[in-house]
């Protein structure tokens, strides 16, 4: 929760810079600004490696290098979330850059290598842990996540294509499903909206105004199209093991079909809002993190659905 107050910060002092502001940073001004915005990177992501290596990868036993071949685990949910992550890293990077009133180019040079730069570290230390390994599917997910970003900026100065999360908690009614969702998941709302592939869903919203600009709608009006997933508790199949002081239990669910989940429902760009004040401009640039709750049509296993409010 610490880190999403600080990102709440960030985009507040560090939201639109407009091209006018830009030029009118004087050299001096720009060389503190810089040195600034590094040094608040540097800290915060050292920061987030300390905290995540005492919460996480202590817990599980070290190894020598290895790579390791997940490209179908989890139906490739994970995969999206490494693209989703990556996109909006380098989305948040690029208002500090942008701040310090470099040009536009570097400034978008730089935001790409330090999302890529950030979540290799993370990846190279999956490469040291038994249970894992360095995922050349992590990478092409992350390098894909930057490119969308990037190439849309240099081409475009703007983001026509976003990418967007939205989760609910889940309390699975069969009882052996719940506790392996408090077990795996974990029990408390944010553990469960980061680890509960069943409860995500990465959204691709498209900007109507700056792809059909003839379009008579809000400018911030959005079309979006999901992807999550369903009845997975294991990466390949569900299947689990349970160790206790007393034994160990092996339990599977052969019966639970594990399925591919799309969307499609309407969104807002909060970026687009129009807005004089810099805090209320920083908490929209928070806020397009997220898919707004909206009716939304689901295709699975080949039937349609739909939800008056899903998010």
């Amino acid at each position: 929760m610490r880190y999403l107050l600080l990102i709440l910060v960030w985009l507040m002092l560090f939201s639109e810079v407009t091209a006018q502001e830009q030029t009118a940073i004087d050299s001096v001004t720009k060389a503190k600004r810089v040195k600034l915005v590094a040094s608040i990177f540097g800290g915060t992501y050292g920061a987030s490696f300390i905290s995540l290596n005492k919460a996480w990868y202590a817990n599980y036993p070290r190894s020598r290098f290895q790579f390791y071949n997940d490209g179908k685990e989890w139906l490739q949910m994970d995969k999206v979330g490494h693209v989703y992550s990556s996109y909006n890293l380098a989305r948040i990077s690029h208002k500090g850059w942008a701040w310090t009133g470099m040009p536009e180019k570097k400034a978008v040079v730089l935001s790409a290598l330090t999302s890529l730069s950030y979540l290799t570290i993370i990846e190279t230390m999956d490469g040291f842990s038994k249970n894992w390994g360095w995922s050349w599917y992590d990478v092409s997910a992350n390098t894909a996540g930057v490119l969308l970003w990037s190439a849309q900026q240099l081409k475009w100065k703007e983001q026509k294509f976003r990418l967007k999360y939205s989760a609910h908690y889940t309390n699975y009614a069969d009882p052996m499903l719940q506790a392996r969702a408090n077990n795996y998941f974990g029990k408390s709302l944010p553990e469960r909206f980061l680890k509960d592939y069943n409860a995500q869903t990465i959204w691709l919203s498209a900007n109507i105004k700056s792809i059909w600009p003839e379009v008579k709608v809000p400018k911030w009006l959005n079309i979006a199209a999901g992807y999550g997933i369903d009845n997975a508790f294991g990466g390949y199949e569900n299947k689990w093991t349970v160790n206790n002081q007393a034994a160990s239990y092996t339990y599977a669910r052969p019966d639970l079909q594990r399925s591919r989940q799309y969307y499609l429902s309407i969104d807002v760009d909060f970026e687009r809002i129009k807005t004089n004040k810099k805090w209320v401009r920083g908490v929209l640039t928070f806020l397009n993190f997220v898919k707004l709750p909206a009716p939304a049509i689901s295709l699975s296993n080949g039937k349609l659905s739909g939800s008056w409010l899903y998010f």
